[in-house]
């Protein structure tokens, strides 16, 4: 049975951190229909005015986040002594866990294009130990499909496999398109599944899915995405759906308010942080 859309939602321009303009497309208003993906942000910038002021230090726990960048570099830098960057399509993968404080400045470039996802952690891995990891752009395969490609970023596809989370199993692809064309991908019944429509317009069934939008996919077996009539870039993004109760208080995400409190509190008394991160650039 192919899978149709179940949910949209097309992303509004606002500012975060420092002023950065950025498309947020998901949010703490979507979390039941999205599970276990908290929140998507993107990014398409060709004015470095636009994002050059970065998101300064802040803290994060009880999440995974999954910065791909397709155009654009972001620098990441956090409270345990590590730096690193990304490039032109690469990811920056990290888990906050039981916590991190970190900030990502964003250099000038011709263009900034990408996407930031939050991923949920289980609730028994909430305070896991934090884990940053950088998939270098040589590590990321390229699959030919008719019509088009894939980048495998996480997960599988068929035979071909990728970075490996830890946590919840992720799959995900950027799926390049040339217009008019059609693709049909195999998925697991069983998987939470969504597509985010970062360059151009493209249909699922009858169902108009226009750029820069997240649609939810009902349950089934396969997914056709058919393109317009221009070039489309298309992330996919499965994984396994919670239904855990959640509680979200700026960029801690946790499972109830009490557990919200203790992480404000571990902040004012100096103890938010509990391990020392594992940090993996190669």
């Amino acid at each position: 049975m192919d899978r149709k859309v179940i949910n949209k939602v097309q992303g509004f321009r606002t500012k975060d951190g420092a002023g950065v303009s950025l498309v947020r497309v998901l949010g703490n208003t979507t979390v039941k229909d999205y599970d276990p993906i908290l929140m998507l942000d993107s990014f398409d910038s060709i004015d470095p005015d636009e994002y050059t002021a970065g998101f300064p230090m802040h803290p994060h726990r009880g999440i995974e986040t999954i910065s791909y960048l397709y155009k654009g570099k972001m620098v990441h830098k956090d409270t345990l002594g590590n730096e690193d960057g990304i490039g032109d399509g690469e990811v920056q993968w990290m888990n906050s866990g039981s916590g991190i404080e970190h900030e990502e400045m964003v250099p000038a470039a011709k263009r900034l294009l990408g996407v930031q996802l939050w991923l949920n952690l289980p609730q028994k891995e909430k305070m896991s130990k934090p884990t940053y990891n950088k998939i270098h752009k040589d590590d990321i395969e390229e699959i030919d499909i008719d019509g088009g490609m894939i980048r495998l970023l996480a997960g599988s596809y068929k035979d071909h496999h990728g970075f490996k989370g830890e946590h919840l199993p992720l799959d995900y692809y950027d799926i390049h398109l040339e217009p008019n064309k059609e693709f049909t991908i195999e998925t697991d019944p069983q998987k939470s599944i969504m597509i985010f429509t970062l360059i151009g317009d493209v249909y699922v069934g009858d169902e108009h899915i226009k750029e820069k939008t997240a649609a939810k996919l009902s349950e089934g077996d396969s997914l056709t995405i058919k393109n317009a009539d221009s070039k489309a870039q298309v992330l996919f993004i499965s994984s396994d759906k919670l239904n855990e109760d959640v509680a979200w208080a700026g960029p801690i995400v946790m499972n109830t308010s009490k557990e919200i409190r203790q992480a404000y509190q571990d902040l004012r008394n100096g103890t938010f942080i509990k391990d020392e991160i594992e940090f993996n650039a190669d």
